[in-house]
């Protein structure tokens, strides 16, 4: 009897069949809408922001120390500003070990309240700048909290805030830390240190001190280039800093006077999307669409908003919660068709050419300096001015290429230059028009520093951590225009120190033949040789008088030319040193010596006076008179009577050749 077996599985059949059980372990380990669900959470700001660094400019440590002061030296600058209170900063660095620095940043401001510590310094997008329609140097109110929170994350550090508002009040210090995964601040100590009143000499200001993990390093993107920058475009600010390797700074005040407060203005009906309006109509607290037109945004008043409710098809008399999304659409479409008067400038405080002038001269040492402020202009229905200053020659590099300063509502930019609007203008610039040497596609060759600022109230930055200016067509033609501007100045400068330095030569080659000239006219005619080399050199001097050229106290032209009339450009020798005080004088009030401005003769303006003659008002001139009391004319008089005499010769020529 025989049995039948069953052959072995073979290991391939077994194979097959192994899919079929992890299929069904796989199915089981999916997730369900359920516990989908339960896994989703609302992410923090400080959270997105902590894993995300390199958005705020906390790429490496060395940036990251670069930031961290840039951040409180801004919020200081504007504290002490709104305050109207001239800034006087310290800025101290010290280094605790070979990676970790502890980052002092004192002001003079006016404090801050304890009960706005917490936010201020513990919260991201926490600020009064940000719904502001009006120049400011932070934006966002995300810049000094996350740079608490880049301390805490690589020491663990809190932030020490030591705040002092009145001579009456003691110093308040607070410690704090972030939770970063709910945007709120921990208070890890809170009590009040009169021993720290000494910090503060005038009754208040605010002390920040952040640990953090840097790298220290000197170059064109350090904190040493950051704070000369700051004190050029900041020439009202007084700046104490002491680095690293324990050196102390100082950038000395060179204006003493703040510049203007800036305006807050509403928003321009051209700088706002279909989505922003209909968000405004929403939330407004007017009930008719022509008052909220007139009261919600500027430049419209009683009959541009009748215009643009007749263009909509509705009526300025309609009710706004009568409005739906057609009826904003075509209001839209209104606006966009209608020309709309340009928003106000008054919210913009430009540097101005003097102030620019006086930043160079304090911490450039060169020849030539001029200044150009272009008029107020509008992008996207926001307000900007560019102004542009340039360094030329004296102690600056020859070699190399042109060193460009960019700045942004007073604020300096570092880093991301190829990217910036600035650095484009200036390279689409034409230099060689102005006697620059040039290549395809890059800056001038030559010992310029070229300066150029940006003032807005929005400012389009590349990224939230405000290192390059957008590209838009309309700033960068601004841009351009302002460079050209100077570029002419700097190229009549550059031509008439070629034609001096060619009549010098001249006068020198001629110079060397004049005394062998006189000795061999002496002994043909008897002539003295004194004489005819006084006579000879006599000559030289008038034929090469443009290389004797005066010039003024700020070394301009004496003579009547572009440069000498132009208040935006000094020139000086290249061995002469200029002082804050100097430049206080020279440019911003009376000369010692009661001299007037630039070294120019100033003529009084001639007063009106109003005399009453038969019940009728007339005008009379108050003039020097031309008589002396004795009746005999004086020089003036003298000079009347010449010129008069020389008028009416020429107008008897005239008659007569009429007549011929």
């Amino acid at each position: 009897m025989t049995t039948l077996t069953r052959p072995p599985k073979s290991s391939k059949s077994m194979a097959k069949r192994a899919p079929a059980s992890n299929k069904k372990k796989e199915t089981s380990s999916r997730a369900t809408a359920e516990s989908m669900a339960k896994q989703q959470r609302e992410i923090s700001v400080s959270e997105f922001f902590a894993k995300n660094r390199h958005l705020l400019g906390f790429d490496n440590p060395r940036k990251a120390l670069l930031t961290t002061i840039k951040e409180a030296v801004d919020n200081a600058l504007d504290a002490c500003e709104e305050a109207g209170i001239l800034p006087d900063l310290f800025v101290q660095i010290l280094q605790v070990n070979e990676s970790r620095f502890k980052v002092t940043v004192r002001d003079n401001g006016p404090g801050i309240i304890r009960t706005q510590i917490d936010n201020v310094f513990g919260k991201l997008l926490y600020g009064s700048k940000f719904h502001r329609m009006k120049m400011s140097r932070g934006q966002q109110g995300i810049g000094i909290s996350a740079a608490g929170m880049y301390g805490l994350m690589t020491t663990g550090k809190p932030v020490t805030i030591i705040s002092k508002t009145s001579k009456r009040k003691p110093a308040h210090e607070v410690l704090l830390k972030i939770d970063t995964s709910k945007n709120r601040p921990e208070i890890v100590s809170d009590t009040e240190h009169p021993e720290d009143d000494h910090l503060f000499n005038d009754g208040h200001g605010t002390q920040v001190v952040i640990e953090l993990d840097g790298k220290y390093q000197k170059g064109k993107q350090s904190v040493d280039a950051y704070l000369e920058q700051t004190a050029i475009a900041n020439p009202h600010a007084n700046i104490t800093y002491v680095s690293p390797t324990n050196e102390t700074f100082e950038f000395p005040r060179a204006v003493k006077e703040l510049p203007p407060e800036p305006k807050e203005i509403k928003p321009h009906p051209k700088g706002i999307e279909l989505g922003t309006l209909i968000q405004m109509l929403e939330r407004t607290k007017t009930t008719q669409l022509g008052a909220f037109l007139q009261k919600d945004f500027c430049r419209v008043g009683p009959g541009k908003a009748k215009e643009l409710c007749s263009k909509a098809g509705i009526t300025n008399r309609t009710w706004i919660k009568q409005v739906g999304h057609e009826q904003a659409e075509s209001l839209y479409k209104a606006i966009q068709e209608t020309k709309i008067t340009s928003p106000p400038v008054d919210c913009l405080v430009p540097i101005g050419s003097r102030a620019l002038l006086a930043g160079l001269l304090k911490e450039v040492k060169a020849e030539f300096f001029a200044a150009a402020t272009r008029p107020p202009s509008v992008y996207r229905g926001n307000p900007f001015q560019i102004e542009v200053a340039m360094a030329y020659g004296g102690a600056l590099p020859t070699e190399e290429t042109a060193r460009v300063l960019r700045f942004a509502n007073r604020v300096p930019l570092l880093y991301q230059q190829a990217s910036c609007c600035s650095f484009k203008a200036a390279i689409e610039t034409g230099w060689r028009n102005y006697g620059m040497s040039q290549s395809k596609n890059s800056l001038p060759s030559g010992p310029i520093v070229l300066l150029i600022h940006m003032a807005s109230v929005w400012v389009p930055f590349t990224s939230e951590s405000k290192e390059a200016i957008a590209d838009y067509d309309d700033i960068r033609k601004e841009m351009r225009l302002a460079i050209q501007e100077c570029g002419r100045k700097l190229g009549t400068y550059m031509r008439r120190r070629k034609r001096m330095q060619h009549q010098a030569e001249r006068r020198g080659i001629f110079a060397r033949y004049i005394g062998e000239i006189s000795k061999s006219c002496e002994s043909i005619t008897g002539t003295p040789a004194k004489k005819i080399y006084d006579a000879l050199k006599k000559m030289a001097d008038q034929k090469t008088a443009e290389a004797d050229y005066q010039l003024d106290e700020e070394g301009n032209f004496v003579a009547d030319d572009g440069l000498a009339n132009d208040d935006n450009v000094v020139v000086l020798d290249p061995d002469q040193q200029v002082t804050p005080d100097q430049i206080e004088t020279d440019l911003f009030g009376e000369p010692v010596g009661g001299k007037s401005k630039r070294g120019k003769k100033t003529r009084k303006k001639t007063r009106k006076k109003v005399t009453k003659k038969a019940g009728k008002k007339t005008l009379k001139k108050k003039t020097r008179k031309s008589t002396r009391s004795d009746g005999q004319p004086t020089l003036l008089g003298q000079e009347n009577r010449k010129k008069k005499k020389k008028r009416i010769v020429k107008k008897k020529k005239v008659r007569r050749s009429r007549r011929a």
